[in-house]
């Protein structure tokens, strides 16, 4: 086979990526409480950029201020070099910084060990312990690997992780489930050997609510395990997430604010504490003068500029998609924000960027991580999007929302001694014109964190 080299000449279609376009996609996913933060650390460090005052000051003191840091930055730029890639700011103390926060679960138990244990041995093992504890509290690591590590026998280790085990939150360091539970209820002095037998042998069965199995295995009346199930069920089964992530509080503030007035709906894309962009003059007119900087520090200034003008129209173009979103979404719900949950209707992506002629994936992203704030309620953009069934009744389709609204409402209004089948509730709903399976209820139902027909039975005396 005989190689060669040619050259041809292809005609092709690509989309490139350029930065502005990916500043512009990234801006608009950007919540509002990420927006501002960005806002603010772009000020900072563009100088082309500045926050439009509310008043204007005297001209005149306007013009000297003008002047005199028209001065200053020339000055600046002509007597250093500048490093483009390595330049360092130096962090300024402030209170602002110094803010309070609860203790990491790891922090809370080192505190707790610290003021117990004073054996120097018993305090290595105790930290060892500690630092192989999960987030959920449960140790994740084998006592006697933990053994062999400090050369100590394992009902040294053992003595240890029970004084561990005494710390709150109640139920850290178990090693499972059944543990964890076991020592909040010896905690709370209800560790009886019936609750110990149902919560060592029978917790598969407490979750299914399978009562008279256990009282049947355990030769004890079913209102005795109910009461001990009911007891079970309010124990914590992840207790270190009492402590874990504290340094990932999110505040949630509405992207868009939606308020009836006189008999219409208002929408209004919440911008308000956002500082408002404008370019900075005076370095403008420094970039005009020719021959002031040299072509590198030029290039860095006119890529500045550039940032700063794709960084306000950015951030017009998100409000303006927003806006076009949430009132078309506004519209299509009107029943809902008049009428309650019930009302809401079917609705997907696809529709809303057929509306406002936008592409799919741009709704998306103007959707994600964003908050509505409306008559009914604060709500994820996201919530509003839900598939729909098909009425007896020929009318629009009836939102998968509505439907495990009414489910619930009709299981919170049964007779919890004969709580209703699926079947039967899939029956009741046809009652109302939706036609839905059994096995779509049951479904409905587990995403709405509803037991199953067996586990929600209650037994009276």
């Amino acid at each position: 086979m005989k190689l060669t080299h040619d050259v041809f000449l292809a005609q092709q279609q690509k989309l490139v990526m350029t930065p502005e376009l990916r500043q512009a996609i990234a801006i608009l996913q950007m919540s509002t409480l990420e927006l501002n933060e960005h806002i603010q650390q772009e000020l900072e460090e563009n100088p082309f950029l500045e926050e439009k005052e509310a008043e204007e000051t005297v001209e005149a003191d306007a013009d000297a201020d003008r002047n005199e840091g028209l001065e200053e930055w020339l000055e600046y730029f002509n007597d250093r070099d500048i490093e483009y890639n390595q330049r360092e700011q130096k962090e300024e103390t402030s209170f602002e910084n110094m803010i309070t926060r609860k203790p990491s679960l790891y922090e809370h138990l080192e505190f707790q060990l610290q003021l117990i244990i004073k054996n120097p041995d018993d305090l290595i093992i105790g930290e060892y312990l500690i630092g192989n504890i999960d987030n959920n509290g449960y140790l994740i690591i084998d006592l006697d690997e933990v053994a062999t590590r400090f050369n100590t026998p394992l009902k040294h280790v053992e003595e240890v992780l029970g004084i561990v085990q005494t710390f709150h939150p109640h139920g850290v360091g178990a090693r499972d489930l059944a543990e964890c539970l076991l020592l909040q209820l010896k905690y709370y002095g209800k560790d009886t050997p019936l609750t110990q037998a149902i919560v060592c042998k029978h917790l598969d069965d407490v979750a299914r609510g399978r009562l008279s199995r256990i009282a049947q295995e355990l030769d004890t009346s079913i209102y005795q395990v109910q009461d001990i199930c009911d007891l079970i069920r309010t124990l914590d089964p992840r207790p270190g997430l009492q402590y874990s992530n504290e340094d990932e509080i999110k505040y949630i503030i509405p992207d868009v604010i939606v308020q009836e007035l006189e008999g219409e709906f208002i929408v209004v894309v919440n911008d308000s504490n956002f500082p408002r962009l404008s370019l900075n003059h005076t370095y403008q007119s420094v970039l005009k003068q020719p021959g002031s900087f040299t072509p590198d520090v030029r290039k860095y200034l006119e890529d500045k500029m550039g940032s700063a003008v794709w960084l306000i129209k950015s951030i017009e173009q998100r409000r303006m998609t927003l806006y076009r979103v949430a009132r078309c979404i506004v519209d299509i719900q009107t029943d809902f924000l008049r009428r309650g949950i019930q009302y809401i209707k079917p609705l997907n992506l696809k529709q809303v960027a057929d509306i406002i002629e936008v592409h799919e994936s741009t709704v998306s992203r103007a959707t994600t991580n964003k908050y509505i704030q409306t008559p009914q309620g604060l709500f994820e953009f996201k919530y509003f999007f839900s598939s729909g069934v098909q009425s007896d009744t020929g009318s629009a389709p009836v939102s998968s929302k509505s439907i495990k609204y009414l489910i619930e409402e009709i299981i919170n209004n049964e007779d919890a001694t004969q709580p209703l089948s699926d079947q039967t509730i899939g029956q009741l709903l046809k009652q109302k014109g939706i036609r839905i399976s059994r096995r779509t209820v049951a479904k409905y139902r587990q995403e709405l964190g509803i037991l199953s027909t067996t586990a929600r039975k209650r037994y009276e005396n």
